[in-house]
């Protein structure tokens, strides 16, 4: 509106006047304070909108220092005004944490002279065509204007004739919902009347499935479901009905609920989709189609869904190009869609072990369902099960033409993360992927997770992390990614403000626990790691892995006995929970802090056992790794040439495993000029976040470390010292791996190499410092005392 210009608001039967501070209830005024006058100004000009507490305070007294129950008591007083219920919130909700939402809808209405110009404000626009009655009003979008006498806005009995005109108009109409950009819809259970229970779970599956087809639609995750479910005091597995759905879709700010119903009659089913505004309960869209026989409900569900799309406003263009029939997009089988239905249930309200069982159950029932292969191989990762992740997404890759086009983007995306490893290609997929679907998360959680941090574009993947959390603000994993791309960058304030923001939205998941004992320890704080331990106490997929970092951060500060103690500890905890391949590498990260830190028989024995449990590429990498550091080059070679032939695409082998392993043979063979050259394919992603790195917790900049030591050979002191800063200059990115201590002693022994004996002793006096409590009979220490000797 113009600067000066008159603005009145209008919702439900009330008129708000700012300049003249009146509320009007049809044409009697409402007995308000100015103080409640302005609190309901500022939420109307806000509506649908959250305005913070901190936020309404500061417009409400900007001078002065007032109790948040001032705020409270206006907030009581205004609803008491409006008539506002607690069982009936039409006009202001309560957001616990966040703030308040006016959400009625609200129209701003502008005197023009004898005129009034009316501009809706609702997200959601509703067409009318055609229009029956010839006096009709016609449908106004939004943004429209449209204008009327003045004489008629205080005309009362005019006012309610156009209502009633509006009505007749609303009830005869064919409706097109437009959607906005932000706009979600919720899904809810579907009422089944046939008395067959194949039906429950899986319609709605199939629907979510068939609307996620659409580049246009958002739809409500079942995470953010549950963990608003437990907000309204009910259990994160209850049924949800229409009543629970439009309340849910209230909390979660979203514009529609979208719930459907199948009847059988005689051996015919009917099949019925119905959209409604979550805030009004006006039916917004509403479609019915019938499917002969059971074997056909599927396909008659996929037509329905095709139908809602082009009535909230996607292009006709859209439908017809991302539109894979459903049977074909998912399974024929509804037992089969039913038991994926009921993974996906699992792992929203319990984890990956819990889902695990359903998903194998549909790929039983149907062999050839290639997105139960792929939700498995998900499944497998996040519990560290590498080998059989990458068999069931392998399976899932063969059978992608079975997959609509946005489970192929996934599949194809996790076919080149897990299985070949070419994050090239990965890259490729997921930019491809996020343009054609800019509503989808999980592009963007992929590039900013583990693509563009293997690749060490720390900027890149903190914006990417930025969209994916803003397209999925209740994804745990995202805050995390977020928290782990501001370490990367050495932003540690940042990355915890992440963690606080997803404890502040209620979100918490056992990598929380060691990722904030690693910020922690990179600030030097040992009482924040020491509460991080006591918190993961007891916790499955936390005792762990922190007992594994434990181990790291002793062997930094060169403990060594200390470390292989709680190394041990986090083997153990790993077998006793079955989990294999995560004790491997555990077995094998500790080895490699033996053969860093001089033990060499526990490095190879360590190495052995990390080899006998599994041939996961990580473990392999470790194990061989600790083996060439510790003398044994005949086995680290013969595993080198294995991880090149197993995975000759995968791009942490081809850039980092590979390369150093081979540059540490060589060098350890008295040539290191080769071991240079070796290295110079590492160069483009040197200061990249390799796979072992996120998986196994080492392996960040190791092409770096060897090549200060080939430097370090070849009496390249100068180099040498610009490899060793590089790591010291990356803490974020290196953490407590044992290279990230013994930088300091490489960088004050390449400064004494190119005759910088002030810096070089100024290097060897951090390391000396750092290992003040460190293991007296070690070798590396001792070493290091007689070195520093030296230069005085």
């Amino acid at each position: 509106m113009a600067t000066g210009m008159k603005v009145l608001y209008e919702f439900g039967p009330f008129w708000l006047d700012p300049e003249k501070q009146v509320l009007l209830r049809g044409d009697q005024p409402v007995a308000i304070t100015p103080k409640i006058f302005e609190t309901l100004l500022v939420l109307v000009r806000h509506s649908g909108e959250i305005v913070s507490k901190d936020e309404l305070m500061k417009e409400l007294w900007p001078d002065a220092f007032v109790e948040e129950a001032n705020l409270s008591q206006n907030i009581f007083m205004l609803r008491k005004a409006l008539g506002d219920t607690p069982e009936d919130r039409r006009y202001i909700v309560t957001l616990p944490g966040r703030g308040y939402r006016f959400v009625a809808e609200v129209r701003e209405v502008v005197p023009d002279g004898g005129d009034v110009i009316i501009a809706s404000h609702s997200q959601l626009v509703v067409e009318q065509s055609p229009v029956a009655p010839s006096d009709a009003v016609p449908a106004l979008p939004a943004g429209a204007k449209r204008k009327f006498g003045w004489k008629h806005l205080v005309s009362i009995a005019a006012l309610v004739g156009l209502l009633t005109i509006a009505a007749v108009v609303f009830l005869h109409r064919r409706r097109i919902v437009a959607l906005g950009e932000k706009d979600f819809v919720l899904i809810a259970d579907f009422t089944n009347t046939t008395g067959d229970p194949v039906f429950d779970g899986t319609l709605r599956q199939g629907l979510a499935v068939q609307l996620e087809q659409s580049p246009f639609l958002s739809l409500v995750s079942d995470k953010r479901i549950q963990q608003t479910l437990r907000l309204m005091g009910q259990p994160p597995d209850a049924r949800v009905t229409p009543e629970i759905a439009r309340e849910v879709c209230e909390r979660t700010g979203s514009a529609a609920v979208l719930d459907g119903s199948i009847t059988s009659l005689g051996s015919r089913y009917v099949i019925g989709l119905r959209a409604s505004n979550c805030r009004t309960g006006d039916v917004l869209a509403d479609e019915q189609v019938q499917a002969d026989r059971k074997e056909d409900v599927l396909n008659a569900l996929g037509r329905a869904a095709s139908r809602f799309r082009t009535r909230v406003g996607e292009s006709l263009a859209t439908v017809e190009k991302h539109n894979t029939p459903l049977a074909e997009a998912t399974t024929p089988s509804l037992e089969a869609l039913q038991a994926y239905s009921m993974g996906w249930k699992a792992f929203s309200a319990t984890g990956e072990a819990a889902a695990m069982p359903f998903f194998k159950r549909a790929i039983e029932i149907d062999p050839k369902f290639a997105m139960a292969y792929a939700a498995l191989g998900l499944m497998y990762g996040g519990t560290g099960e590498s080998a059989l992740s990458a068999d069931s997404t392998g399976k899932a890759y063969e059978l992608r033409d079975r997959a609509s086009d946005n489970e192929r983007f996934f599949i194809d995306a996790s076919y080149e993360g897990r299985v070949t490893g070419n994050l090239e290609k990965a890259q490729q997929t997921c930019e491809a992927w996020a343009q054609t679907y800019p509503r989808e998360w999980l592009p963007h959680g992929y590039l900013s997770g583990f693509i563009y941090d293997a690749f060490g574009e720390y900027e890149k993947a903190l914006e990417e992390s930025k969209k994916g959390l803003q397209l999925n603000p209740d994804n745990p994993v995202s805050y995390d990614v977020l928290a782990y791309n501001y370490e990367y960058l050495d932003r540690l304030p940042d990355a915890e403000k992440a963690l606080q923001l997803a404890s502040q939205r209620g979100v918490e998941i056992p990598e929380y626990t060691f990722h904030r004992y690693d910020l922690a320890f990179l600030k030097g704080d040992k009482a924040g790691m020491a509460k991080e331990v006591v918190l993961a106490q007891g916790k499955s997929g936390a005792e762990d892995w922190i007992a594994y970092h434990e181990a790291f951060a002793l062997a930094y500060i060169g403990q060594l006995q200390a470390a292989n103690r709680m190394a041990r500890r986090a083997v153990d905890l790993a077998q006793q929970s079955g989990d294999e391949e995560r004790a491997a590498l555990f077995m094998a990260g500790a080895a490699l802090s033996e053969a860093f830190l001089g033990n060499a028989p526990a490095a190879q024995r360590r190495a052995a056992a990390a080899l006998a449990i599994s041939k996961d590429r990580e473990a392999e990498y470790g194990a061989a790794l600790a083996l060439v550091l510790s003398g044994n080059s005949s086995r680290a070679e013969m595993l080198t040439n294995d991880l090149e032939e197993r995975f000759p695409e995968d791009t942490s082998v081809r850039f980092s495993y590979v390369p150093t392993l081979r540059a540490l043979l060589v060098l350890k063979r008295g040539a290191p000029e080769r071991a240079i050259d070796l290295l110079q394919v590492s160069l483009p992603y040197e200061l990249g976040a390799p796979r072992s790195s996120m998986h196994g917790f080492f392996g960040a900049l190791y092409p770096v470390y060897v090549r200060g030591e080939a430097y370090l050979a070849v009496h390249q002191g100068t180099e040498a010292a610009t490899e060793f800063q590089k790591i010291l200059d990356h803490r974020g990115v290196v953490v407590s791996d044992p290279v990230g201590a013994l930088a300091y002693l490489q960088l004050a022994r390449a400064y004494e190499s190119s005759g910088d004996s002030a810096k070089a002793k100024s290097e060897y006096q951090q390391f000396l410092a750092l290992w003040r409590d460190a293991d007296q009979d070690s070798p590396i220490l001792r070493q290091a005392k007689t070195e520093y000797g030296a230069l005085h």
